[in-house]
């Protein structure tokens, strides 16, 4: 059975159950944040595990559903943030078809890489929609400190992210790279055929 392309993406059914998975899992993560009030969002580990099962292409429509539903369920500024969880799901996928998610170290430096990639990508739009802040405490104490410095907006605000995104994608990528380690082979192989994929 052959391996299929990192870029295709199989119309089956167990690729098509895995997106509404995906979203309960990211809202399960998220209403557990913030019910503890960490200071992490944990709101992509259904996205990641998705990524890791069937590749960029469904973690990035996992990724972007879950904004849409959230966005319409819960807070509508979710739907600015739909770019974020593509490129997470992107960078995840492609992460683990490089074989990033082997093993723990791996997924260690995955959830670094993709906590940076998701900083990059939300950092325009906090500033455009949030006056380059986060929400979240911690990350914004640190954005109020460099603006009282005279810091630029861009670094400042960058920094804020990236304080919350590192700790938040890394433990996201090893929440993902133990569920995924722990699912049975049965599973995992009905994504991993050739069988009926079709290119987008």
């Amino acid at each position: 059975m052959s391996k299929k392309s990192m870029w295709s993406f199989k119309l089956s059914t167990v690729s098509l159950v895995m997106i509404p998975v995906a979203v309960g899992i990211n809202y399960v993560g998220k209403l557990f944040a913030s019910a503890l009030k960490l200071p992490l969002w944990l709101d992509s580990i259904g996205t990641v595990l998705a990524s890791m099962l069937g590749g960029p292409i469904l973690g990035a429509l996992s990724g972007a559903i879950n904004n849409i539903i959230f966005g319409l369920t819960a807070d509508p500024m979710s739907f600015v943030y739909a770019g974020t969880s593509i490129a997470i799901g992107l960078v995840a996928g492609i992460l683990a078809y490089k074989g990033w998610m082997n093993n723990f170290g791996k997924a260690l430096v995955s959830g670094l890489i993709v906590s940076i990639v998701a900083a990059v990508v939300s950092t325009p739009l906090n500033i455009k929609f949030w006056g380059g802040q986060t929400g979240n405490a911690w990350g914004d104490a640190v954005f109020g400190a460099m603006m009282a410095k005279q810091s630029s907006l861009w670094l400042a605000s960058f920094v804020d992210e990236v304080l919350v995104d590192v700790p938040d994608k890394i433990v996201t990528v090893l929440i993902s790279f133990a569920i995924f380690k722990s699912l049975p082979k049965q599973l995992t192989s009905l994504f991993a055929s050739e069988d009926e994929i079709k290119q987008l």
